[in-house]
């Protein structure tokens, strides 16, 4: 028998959720390994003069935090703008009392999870906080480009980024902010891979394949 007769077949994700999830993960990726770098270049010797290594991690990791901050913003304009509903409908569920009775329970191996939107209400909590923190990582992560390139878009965001140090106690503390917004991300992504992992074998359905061909499977 055929899965097509035994499950229906319904689209959860749009190309751009799924293209800008991907590009997301990317750069959160290449933005930790290259941070972690720049914080400790152990490539290279402190006697050498060599700072190309340096250059080029550097460079990687700017054009990855514009891409981020970019996605950022893509995301945020999409949840609240974009055609499909899907994600806004969670909204709905965050509401209700018995929404989270019904997701804490099925967490607990009682009962099944039902969803207004794509997301439950912890999910979309626990999403929504983290699209806050990608947005205040970007921000630092601006302040600290505009301290080191003063001319160009840099030069353009002067004002804006004194401001914003100032308001945060000075450059130390927006770079401390920087570092513990980066274990914030290390964290979130082991437990979202491991409850996205979890959730499709406990749910049977809605799991890690939903954010690569877009459709989620429901028995009939």
């Amino acid at each position: 028998m055929s899965h097509s007769a035994t499950h229906t077949r319904t689209l959860i994700f749009s190309p751009a959720i799924r293209i800008f999830h991907w590009f997301r993960a990317l750069s959160i990726l290449i933005l930790v390994i290259t941070g972690f770098y720049i914080s400790w270049p152990f490539l290279v010797a402190p006697e050498s003069n060599d700072v190309q290594v340096q250059s080029y991690i550097r460079f990687a990791h700017l054009v990855f935090g514009f891409l981020l901050t970019a996605v950022t913003l893509v995301r945020f304009y999409l949840f609240f703008f974009g055609k499909s509903d899907i994600e806004r409908r969670s909204i709905q569920d965050v509401l209700s009392v018995k929404s989270w009775l019904v997701q804490l329970r099925s967490y607990l191996w009682s009962g099944h999870l039902h969803k207004a939107g794509v997301y439950g209400p912890l999910q979309f909590v626990t999403y929504a906080a983290i699209s806050f923190a990608a947005l205040f990582i970007c921000i630092t992560g601006l302040v600290l480009y505009a301290n080191v390139y003063h001319l160009g878009m840099g030069g353009m965001m002067w004002e804006p980024a004194a401001w914003i140090t100032a308001q945060m106690g000075g450059l130390a503390e927006v770079r401390i902010w920087h570092h513990y917004l980066t274990w914030v991300f290390i964290i979130f992504t082991v437990i979202h891979v491991y409850m996205a992992v979890w959730s499709g074998i406990r749910f049977k359905h809605n799991s890690v394949d939903s954010i690569v061909s877009g459709y989620d499977y429901h028995k009939k």
